[in-house]
């Protein structure tokens, strides 16, 4: 029977000379693999646009666990965007996220919270044109509460340390090296405080923005199996004075 969903696009691998298997993260299934084929022809060329990273689109295929790759029938976008593929800044944080979310949804079952957060979160940067720098850092922070390790910001006191491998503020400095001085923890404990609407508060210089960068992808390495080092962070760390 087939089935139609709603899906987030993460990353495209060209498969031969037309068939590209495009990883998504459904509004039903949660994260699944698709393979398609997209030739030379005028009809083609524009469904390559589809594909673009973190596309929303509407898919229709014939779901079958036992695949690993599943066979699309029909996709259209279902959410048009108006600036995040064409505004370079926008584009670079795209780019980033989309990585970002490829390794955290990795075997991600249905999970209907985080793709509304997902598409909220991008809604809200396409309909922005300035104020957005610290965007991917309240993106990362607050996405954790949806992935099962958010920071108990309760245990949070002046002068504490964060402890990036049990994801909690301590008092004192545990007995191994992930963790976050008493200054890092503070900028830490801020962002998990700040929506969308507020973050432009937050006054940061790129050496910082880009430090607690590192500090959020090394705490989701360290809690979501085979994270690997990601290749777009050079990218996003030139971004913003």
């Amino acid at each position: 029977m087939l089935t139609k969903s709603k899906a987030i696009v993460l990353r495209t691998v060209r498969y031969g000379d037309k068939r590209i298997i495009v990883d998504m993260f459904t509004e039903q299934y949660g994260r699944l693999s698709f393979a398609t084929t997209v030739g030379s022809s005028a009809r083609s060329r524009q469904k390559k646009l589809y594909y673009q990273p973190l596309a929303i689109l509407e898919v229709v295929f014939d779901y079958r666990p036992s695949l690993q790759v599943q066979r699309l029938n029909d996709v259209r976008i279902w959410w048009p965007s108006t600036s995040l593929h064409f505004d370079s800044f926008k584009m670079s944080l795209v780019f980033f996220l989309s990585e970002f979310l490829y390794y955290v949804t990795r075997g991600e079952q249905e999970n209907r919270p985080l793709f509304a957060y997902i598409v909220n979160s991008l809604a809200w940067l396409d309909s922005v044109s300035k104020s957005f720098s610290n965007f991917h850092l309240v993106f990362m922070m607050r996405l954790s509460r949806f992935v099962g390790f958010l920071p108990n910001l309760d245990d949070y006191a002046e002068g504490d340390c964060f402890d990036l491998q049990e994801g909690a503020f301590c008092h004192l400095p545990p007995s191994h090296s992930n963790y976050l001085k008493p200054d890092e923890a503070a900028r830490i404990a801020l962002l998990m405080r700040l929506r969308y609407e507020t973050m432009h508060l937050c006054a940061m210089s790129r050496n910082e923005r880009n430090r607690c960068t590192e500090v959020i992808v090394e705490f989701y390495r360290l809690h979501v199996p085979g994270f690997s080092e990601m290749k777009s962070l050079a990218v996003v760390q030139d971004l913003f004075v």
